[in-house]
């Protein structure tokens, strides 16, 4: 009886007349979710939405004759509006989108888990959990690389298998190692104890994956048993998993290439450029695909209260978008730093040796291997394309400061270019301190962290639901 009053109530009311009378569906859905709405606003924050005098005007002709029924209800909302005076009173228009976007049968919007907020949390930690795995992943191969154990184990398989447990065991994977040209070449005077060392840094950073995958495998299995997860939500984890294993033979196809003998007499083995880079990019392209689909679940509507909030994040994205290609081509231009050993080849900043741009860095042909395999264009691509990634994300600041847009996204906005700042402070210590361990890993961990903060934004200025659109008040929130 209630609720058929308060929805002949809600259609005075001019803010939500457009609402409900855009279609059948949306008066049902207003119908099932009254109740909800009101004590949902009411908890969250009873003065944000009602007044006493504005319940007074909305109950007075539903409970024509009841005084002792209209006085408990505004006697009620008053005693709570005493105890909580620094709330603001706004009216019916401003109920919070949490509320509006919390009612089934929302047009437009898609969840990708089913069963209700319990399953939503479960599968949203797990995939931040999964996100954050191949974080470390990225970081342990960084290390890998600048302590120079990459190219210990000379052989794979696919389980892995267990590391040497006694001498003898140690000592058949020495003479293993013994063969390989980065020991004739670089590495004749190791001794055993230093080969272990090595040894079980790629052993680690191998093993690591592996345990990745079952982590990951396992809860997939459990959550598709529940029924948790739709077929949306199924392919693109699937994709995900099937991208994982892969990596495993891109990072073998990339070893081997370390265990080749060089073209030249002069060189020093080294893993192929271009397979680190595809090893990397298929990181990261993992490690975004989790972290999008982790956001997606958990925050299925962006943040927005207004109208005039909406439009000021679709300009946000128009820039945003671009920018993090920027950032990504620049992460990934690291790739040839490393592989060309290129951090090494010039070890001042900002000219490069005496010179601003070196003499050699056309000096191969044809021309394209200059931008890929010249040592000194490598790194002077990469000082260029991280002074374009601090200058955008700079403009992207300076372009969003005078918009009328949420605060979480200025906030998120003002982190990034922090990051960046700091980033490309972490790239110059590590260039003049000639590339030490901690530094350089601290640099690899900064860029996916930027990537990270410019994944969030590209995720938190989408655009909402059609059934949040319209739930909307135009103009800002009080």
């Amino acid at each position: 009886m209630f609720e058929s009053r308060l929805i002949l109530i809600l259609r005075r009311n001019k803010s939500f007349n457009p609402i409900l009378s855009s279609s059948p569906s949306h008066a049902n859905q207003i119908g099932s979710c009254s109740s909800w709405v009101l004590k949902e606003a009411s908890l969250r924050n009873p003065s944000r939405f009602f007044s006493s005098s504005s319940i007074a005007k909305l109950i007075r002709p539903s409970i024509n004759g009841t005084s002792a029924a209209r006085n408990s209800i505004i006697h009620g909302f008053r005693s709570f509006h005493h105890h909580h005076k620094g709330f603001y009173k706004p009216s019916f228009r401003n109920l919070s989108t949490t509320a509006a976007a919390a009612c089934k049968d929302n047009e437009g919007l898609k969840l990708l888990v089913t069963a209700g907020p319990h399953a939503q949390k479960m599968v949203g930690i797990w995939l931040f959990a999964s996100a954050a795995w191949v974080f470390s992943m990225v970081v342990l191969g960084g290390v890998t690389r600048l302590t120079q154990s990459g190219l210990s184990m000379t052989d794979w398989k696919f389980t892995g298998g267990l590391p040497p447990l006694s001498d003898e065991d140690w000592l058949i994977e020495f003479e293993k190692y013994k063969r390989s040209p980065e020991f004739n070449r670089v590495n004749k005077a190791i001794s055993i104890e230093d080969f272990k060392f090595i040894y079980w840094m790629e052993y680690a950073h191998r093993m690591w994956g592996r345990a990745l995958g079952i982590m990951f495998a396992l809860p997939f299995s459990y959550f598709l048993r529940k029924g948790y997860i739709t077929l949306r939500l199924g392919v693109r984890l699937s994709g995900l998993f099937a991208l994982g294993a892969g990596q495993g033979l891109i990072g073998w196809w990339m070893v081997k290439s370390g265990l080749e003998e060089p073209a030249s007499e002069f060189a020093q083995p080294r893993v192929s450029p271009y397979r680190l880079a595809a090893h990397l990019t298929s990181a990261f392209v993992i490690y975004c695909g989790l972290f999008w689909t982790a956001l997606s679940v958990v925050m299925p509507e962006p943040p927005a209260e207004s109208v005039t909030w909406v439009r000021g994040a679709a300009k946000v994205k128009r820039l945003a978008l671009p920018v993090s290609i920027v950032v990504g081509v620049t992460a990934i231009s690291g790739a040839f730093v490393a592989g060309n050993d290129a951090g090494h080849a010039f070890n001042t900043f900002p000219k490069m040796g005496d010179s601003w741009i070196p003499d050699d860095i056309f000096s191969m042909k044809p021309l394209m291997r200059n931008f890929f395999e010249n040592t000194s264009t490598v790194q002077l691509d990469h000082r260029i394309l991280a002074t374009a990634t601090l200058a955008s994300i700079g403009g992207l600041w300076l372009a969003t400061r005078k918009l009328d847009i949420h605060p979480a996204v200025r906030s998120l906005i003002g982190s990034t270019l922090g990051m960046a700042a700091l980033q490309v402070t972490l790239g110059i210590s590590t260039l003049l301190s000639y590339v030490p361990v901690s530094l350089g890993t601290a640099h690899q961990a900064g860029a996916l962290t930027l990537l990270t903060l410019m994944i969030l934004l590209n995720h938190t200025v989408r655009r909402p639901s059609i059934s949040l659109l319209k739930s909307l008040p135009v103009g800002k929130p009080a």
